[in-house]
């Protein structure tokens, strides 16, 4: 089942590249068609418009998190915390700044190359949907604003209910750097653009495996490419693929469901922009407008996989349509008449530390990758191109000295440890917020192991 931001997509463009027959040679061959392989494409070849770039994608270009997102372009300002602990405070502050750079970088790159994205910068609401939630934010903006970046603003609880169009929404922030995007559009716009470019893509073209070496030989089903480079960018499969980053990411969907189209209720409520709204529990719901006026809502921290493997149910429609459907007329009660159109749901790639890692795999000199964005790519995948494509070109600069480039920091237990805990933990943090939504207090062990979540949530607390 293809979802349905790239069903639209497909719709629009109706255009897909060959399959790779026979063998091929390339400078570089990046697997994996999606936000990461492309951007990284681009990037370099915007800076060596001479280099040869073959991308192999398994499915189509968008398939993968790429096209089954909700479409939220958000920065990493409200991780500043986790990103000081991690890396000090000087590299904290130009990731957040890069991440902010990002969003307007995409929003030109579009205007530049004709991408009808349908990407609105009406900017992102944090809300709080409880007395516990509220405030959550309060710390880390305060550490921003001492270092001058003021990405956000409070704004009074009339303004958030108006804003958000729903009266659930008790307090919350503003920021204006952020944006919405038809994700499956952005997709499938950057994929034309490669070929623009002189990009070469091969879609429906898995890679079976590779052999290393000088040069690296990619073999697919029909044919092979053969390159001095290569960059893998499949993300939330590079678990299932490579056995040494087994225990570096948790594998955990991300739920959806989108709405018949209803503008007039949505004027009415008051959501008449593209803001993207998203509440300050642990797995977050989030919500934002169609242009054509559809409503789509999601929410993370459901399905687990077991080893990291892509089981089956991350292709199908989402097993939580019915629990989404019920937050979705909490949220808006006017629309309980409104039909569901589509629900879906995809693997998400938990890292430890919530954020992206990137390397050379097995310390080869020329076998590169990245993935972990941990449930926020949208964005951030714009500065994985920039560390990719600085590696792969060899370039001494801030994104190749960056920590980021210094592989996984940390690890999950191991199974069957990691699955049953997860799911311990989830339920306990579910448990956690059903007593906050009810203004009871929360038993202190679910408090406490709600602490270990830390890594897919989506703010920082002091």
């Amino acid at each position: 089942m293809r979802p349905f931001w790239i069903e639209q997509a497909l719709f629009s463009d109706g255009e897909l590249s060959p399959a790779l027959q026979g063998a091929t040679t390339a400078d570089v061959c990046i697997v994996g068609g999606g936000y990461t392989g492309l951007w990284t494409a681009i990037q370099a070849k915007l800076q060596k418009p001479d280099i040869d770039i073959v991308i192999v994608e398994s499915d189509l270009c968008g398939a993968g998190a790429s096209g089954r997102n909700g479409g939220c372009m958000l920065t990493w300002s409200t991780k500043f915390f986790t990103l000081r602990r991690l890396f000090g405070e000087t590299e904290a502050l130009r990731l957040v700044k890069a991440s902010e750079e990002a969003v307007h970088r995409i929003r030109d790159f579009c205007a530049a190359h004709r991408i009808d994205a349908e990407l609105r910068m009406d900017g992102t609401l944090y809300t709080a949907t409880s007395r516990a939630q509220i405030g959550a934010l309060d710390p880390v903006i305060a550490a921003l604003r001492e270092h001058g970046i003021h990405s956000y603003h409070d704004v009074s609880p009339d303004e958030v209910a108006r804003r958000s169009g729903s009266a659930r929404n008790l307090a919350g922030v503003f920021s204006p750097t952020a944006a919405t995007v038809h994700p499956g559009k952005l997709v499938r716009g950057l994929r034309r653009v490669a070929l623009e470019m002189g990009i070469r893509i091969y879609e429906r073209t898995p890679m079976l495996d590779f052999t290393g070496g000088e040069r690296v030989t990619v073999r697919t089903p029909a044919g092979s490419v053969t390159a001095g480079k290569l960059v893998l960018a499949i993300n939330a499969w590079m678990a299932s693929r490579f056995r040494q980053f087994e225990r570096t990411l948790a594998i955990v969907s991300s739920d959806m469901i989108v709405t018949e189209k209803c503008p007039e209720l949505l004027a009415r409520s008051g959501l008449t922009d593209g803001v993207s709204v998203l509440d300050s529990r642990i797995f977050v719901y989030y919500y934002r407008s169609t242009p054509d006026g559809r409503l789509m809502l999601g929410k993370g921290g459901n399905t687990f996989a077991w080893r990291g493997r892509i089981a089956p149910v991350f292709d199908q429609r989402s097993p939580y349509e019915g629990e989404l459907t019920r937050g979705l007329h909490a949220f808006f009660p006017a629309l309980r008449e409104v039909p569901v159109t589509a629900s879906w749901n995809g693997p998400s790639d938990r890292s430890v530390t919530g954020f992206p890692f990137f390397g050379r795999l097995d310390d080869a000199p020329n076998v590169f990758y990245g993935f972990g964005y941990s449930g926020n790519g949208v964005g951030p995948t714009y500065m994985g191109g920039q560390i990719l494509s600085s590696l792969v070109l060899g370039l001494d600069n801030a994104w190749t000295r960056s920590p980021l480039t210094r592989g996984p920091l940390g690890h999950f237990p191991p199974e069957p440890v990691r699955y049953v805990g997860s799911i311990t933990v989830r339920n306990a943090i579910r448990r956690k917020e059903r007593a906050e939504d009810e203004d009871r207090q929360p038993w202190l062990v679910d408090r406490w192991l709600s602490r270990f979540a830390s890594a897919a949530g989506k703010s920082d607390k002091a």
